[in-house]
């Protein structure tokens, strides 16, 4: 399958050492729970150990710019998939997507086209994003500091596979229609989120046409 050129790659660079120190920072400041703060001092980039977070132990992650959420309820989002539509709490299988969600700023960034997906069969995945905000939010600045939660995986469905020309497609993005206590939280800033330089702008109005004419051609670009 060729990959469109729009998608963005997750960066490497985790180390061995880096590994050893999210296992220690995990035991000490995630598995205890009780929604603690984590005080992240280690010096590989906070996404990092949150990919890791997400796909090593039975954690998910959502990203918000309210830094004092001590349980999520569920709701109803503005999103017309059969999936995101529904009432539930929302969380997300990967560290990056996490961290844009904590970031933007939903006051400015008024209309979102974004995606996190893992393409391929297993032991050859590639994690692949997709960001787009109203045009007129980057010029007047849509970033803020946030926060991300380390939630609890056991209440949680994931979003059904799908496949593009026979290679599988996995979204990143989990539903639980059950409230949850987040286990910790990590705070980050705009300088957490690795693609703040590769974010589209889009005009609504016309993004909003194109999806309702063809809901299936994401990311309704030209």
């Amino acid at each position: 399958m060729e990959i469109p050129d729009y998608f963005l790659v997750r960066p490497e660079g985790t180390t061995a050492a880096d590994l050893v120190a999210f296992e220690r920072l995990y035991t000490d400041q995630v598995e205890p729970g009780g929604g603690r703060r984590i005080d992240y001092g280690l010096a590989a980039p906070r996404w990092q150990f949150l990919c890791w977070l997400a796909e090593t132990k039975d954690v998910l992650l959502h990203g918000s710019g309210n830094a004092d959420i001590r349980e999520f309820e569920p709701r109803r989002p503005a999103d017309t998939s059969e999936f995101g539509g529904r009432n539930a709490v929302f969380a997300a299988s990967d560290g990056i997507w996490a961290t844009f969600f904590a970031v933007i700023d939903r006051a400015v960034a008024t209309s979102l086209v974004n995606m996190s997906v893992v393409v391929g069969p297993e032991g050859t995945e590639r994690s692949l994003y997709y960001f787009s905000v109203n045009h007129d939010a980057l010029v007047r600045g849509a970033w803020h500091s946030g926060t991300v939660y380390v939630l609890p995986a056991k209440t949680f469905e994931r979003q059904p596979d799908t496949a593009r020309e026979g290679v599988p497609v996995r979204s990143n993005q989990w539903a639980s229609a059950e409230p949850v206590r987040p286990l910790a939280a990590l705070p980050v800033t705009p300088a957490d989120f690795p693609f703040l330089a590769d974010v589209n702008g889009h005009d609504q109005p016309t993004v909003a046409a194109r999806a309702a004419r063809d809901p299936d051609a994401f990311p309704w670009r030209d």
